[in-house]
């Protein structure tokens, strides 16, 4: 078995930081990393299987697929799993177990489907060998696990095991604990990375058991999370390597060194649970790492620091407190506390969120997080913080050589320091920073906020063709002089600004791939979270001008039928269904681009598939005959956004949208209820809405009202028309 197909699950809302962490690890093998829904698809050797149970901190299990195969009863089922050459993967005298999920199945039932796939293992082993293995709940050999989803089985082994939260450290805690991957998870989210620990230093005023601190300690020593962990679910399978993961774990070994000057600080009011945290410390080899201290968090003190502090933790709650002291006064005490380390940081996961305002703090991004049976809040919040405009400032002032760079630099300053006010007083975290302002630098940038990591910018450098009479040299180094300005400017690292050249697209080719990294980032919109992919497409998946169109369908779309048509990434239809909308219908001829409005969809629950439906069709052919594609007879809403031309060859004819717009609507008008409302979209320069259409409906140019404040240098990004029934 060369090639494996690993799926590795984590801590639910954290997929996409486990995706770039498995890719990080996995970087120097020639393994394929895929996020995919629930979790991230590897396709590589043993060693990559080996390298995510050592070293991967988010991942809490690891499922190697020895099969996929049809399900729809318990007899399609057994022989599926019967087929399988068990043989190849244990002997009969080893113990097993068998787990099970199952959704959207005709076999509905967990118990049941692991009992039948459990009787086809034995009976098969029985038949060949002889003998049969016996089952065992807890640390078994090898563990099987079978999820069936829409009647379609995987069957897998577990190689991971126990879960791989965990690490070995923790005997003993008190009160309710944070799972491990969940500690990190958190941790990473908050800004604490092994490269940040050197000018950082880390508390948790509230440690109990110690997973924040202990986790911290081993991220800052490089310490693999699964190096003493003495259970694998593959240690006993017959495909196991044993001279590579014992280089394995050598290398990880010697990879471990403590960083000098560490500063991570563990208290608690309660001296049992500090002790408990001190012992969870050692057996995890870095209780030297971490200086403990029993305190009350009214009367926390820390050494004196220049630099910043972060605080996380995970305070106690209702019963938890109930003897000691009120809630209430907890988090006021945390928030004064908090104010004496400034300049300082506080990530606090709590089940009490309606008490975050008695910190009193300036909050600065917030998620939701299950932590076991409760819904939890995770926020961060800071007493102090440089403004970005201000360390543009500073940026300015050290400027780059070239003088030509100088008017540029200035520009983009003031456009940040205008926008930046503006994106955070409305909760914009995604805008336009510079659409060819100046006439020789012309590009557009765009800045996108991670929604996973707040702190985290990436920055979307679209070059705009340079005509035939410019030097193509210098026009070369003009972009590469651009490029150079906005990193220096914003602090930025080469993998956090991406570049494209937007030259005139025809057909097909504005659908073409760029590069092929599969790299999507989580970012947010109002409501929505959407995926974004900055590196592999000419744009990243997120019309940013189309913000407060997006907004209007929001805002109108309860309780209607929404049709999606040319829907892209479905983040109209993402806006709809969180709007509310009763059923929502995305339609588009390409295939990638459905695949990506059903992983937007999933990302904010928006699974149910009898309301949200996805369509792959020519719209041109779909609008000519509804009827064959089995269509609604009419729908309340309908998003209209065509491209400007396409020649696709999946399209029965080319497309023109100045020249068809005018028999496409009065198609899609159709299809339109009697009160419904067609909202259609064009960036079309120049364009000119057909005039025998005026007589035939109600028509309303709303360009001006959907154009955001950072399009509003270029107003002629798009024009969009309300269009009614007559008397609707």
């Amino acid at each position: 078995m060369q090639n494996l197909k690993l799926f590795v699950t984590g801590h639910k809302g954290f997929e996409t930081p486990l995706f770039h962490e498995i890719r990080a690890i996995l970087e120097s093998t020639d393994a394929i990393v895929t996020k995919v829904y629930g979790g991230v698809e590897v396709s590589g050797a043993l060693t990559a299987a080996y390298l995510i149970c050592l070293h991967s901190r988010l991942a809490n299990r690891v499922f190697c697929e020895l099969a996929r195969a049809s399900a729809e009863d318990e007899n399609r089922l057994y022989d599926a799993v019967y087929r399988i050459e068990w043989e190849q993967h244990l002997q009969a005298r080893n113990s097993i177990a068998v787990s099970a999920t199952v959704s959207r199945s005709k076999l509905d039932h967990g118990h049941y489907v692991a009992l039948k796939t459990k009787d086809a293992i034995v009976d098969r082993l029985r038949n060949i060998c002889g003998s049969r293995p016996v089952v065992a709940k807890k640390q078994p050999d090898i563990q099987i696990h079978v999820n069936i989803h829409h009647n379609q089985a995987s069957i897998s082994l577990d190689l991971s095991g126990d879960s791989l939260h965990r690490r070995g450290y923790r005997t003993r805690h008190g009160g309710a604990p944070l799972k491990e991957h969940l500690a990190a998870a958190l941790l990473q989210h908050a800004g604490w990375t092994r490269a940040a620990a050197s000018s950082l230093r880390l508390l948790d005023p509230m440690c109990g058991s110690g997973s924040f601190v202990i986790e911290a300690a081993m991220i800052a020593a490089n310490i693999a999370p699964g190096l003493e962990r003495d259970y694998f679910g593959f240690s006993k399978w017959l495909q196991h390597d044993a001279e590579t993961w014992r280089q394995c774990i050598e290398q990880a070994r010697q990879a471990a060194v403590a960083q000098p000057g560490l500063r991570i600080y563990a208290s608690d009011y309660d001296a049992g649970a500090l002790e408990i945290a001190r012992d969870n410390a050692r057996r995890a080899g870095v209780v030297d790492l971490i200086e403990f201290s029993h305190q009350q968090i009214a009367d926390l003190e820390l050494p004196p620091f220049e630099g910043q502090t972060l605080v996380i933790c995970n305070p106690p709650y209702g019963k938890r407190l109930q003897s000691e002291q009120g809630l209430s006064q907890l988090y006021s005490d945390l928030g004064d506390a908090l104010r004496r380390l400034a300049p300082a940081r506080l990530a606090v996961i709590s089940a009490n969120p309606d008490l975050l305002h008695r910190l009193k703090l300036k909050r600065l991004s917030r998620k939701d997080v299950r932590n076991g049976p409760l819904d939890c809040l995770f926020a961060i919040f800071e007493t102090a913080r440089e403004s970005a405009a201000d360390r543009s400032a500073t940026v300015i002032d050290s400027g780059l050589a070239d003088e030509a760079a100088v008017p540029l630099r200035n520009r983009l300053a003031k456009n940040f320091k205008h926008l930046q006010r503006w994106a955070k007083r409305n909760e914009i975290s995604c805008y336009r920073l510079y659409d060819a302002d100046l006439p020789e630098f012309a590009f557009a940038l765009d800045c996108y906020q991670s929604e996973i990591a707040s702190e985290q910018l990436w920055f979307h450098l679209q070059e705009y063709q340079a005509p035939a009479s410019i030097d193509p040299a210098l026009a070369e180094y003009r972009i590469k002089l651009a490029a150079d300005v906005v990193r220096e400017l914003f602090g930025i690292s080469e993998q956090q600004l991406f570049c494209k050249t937007r030259s005139r697209q025809r057909g097909s080719s504005q659908y073409q791939k760029q590069d092929s990294r599969g790299e999507y980032f989580q970012v947010r919109e109002g409501e929505a979270s959407l995926l974004i992919n900055l590196s592999d497409y000419l744009d990243s998946g997120l019309f940013l001008d189309h913000r407060m169109i997006r907004d209007r369908i929001f805002r109108s779309a309860r309780a209607k039928s929404v049709l999606n048509l040319f829907c892209y990434t479905g983040t109209v239809g993402v806006h709809a269904g969180l709007g509310g909308a009763s059923s929502v219908l995305n339609v588009d001829l390409s295939a990638t681009y459905l695949d990506w409005a059903r992983e937007n969809h999933r990302l904010n629950h928006l699974d149910d598939e009898s309301r949200f439906q996805f369509l792959r069709a020519d719209i041109v052919a779909l609008l000519d005959n509804p009827t064959k594609f089995s269509l609604k007879p009419e729908y309340d809403l309908i998003f209209f956004d065509p491209p400007s031309f396409s020649n696709s060859s999946k399209m029965q004819q080319t497309l023109d949208i100045q020249r068809d717009h005018g028999a496409l609507i009065m198609r899609a008008m159709q299809l339109l209820a009697g009160d419904g409302l067609l909202l259609f979209s064009t960036n079309r320069r120049a364009f000119k809405l057909d005039p025998d259409l005026a007589p035939k409906f109600d028509i309303r140019d709303i360009t001006q009202a959907t154009i955001p404040e950072d399009f509003k240098r270029n107003p002629r990004i798009h024009r969009c028309w309300e269009i009614r029934h007559p008397h609707a």
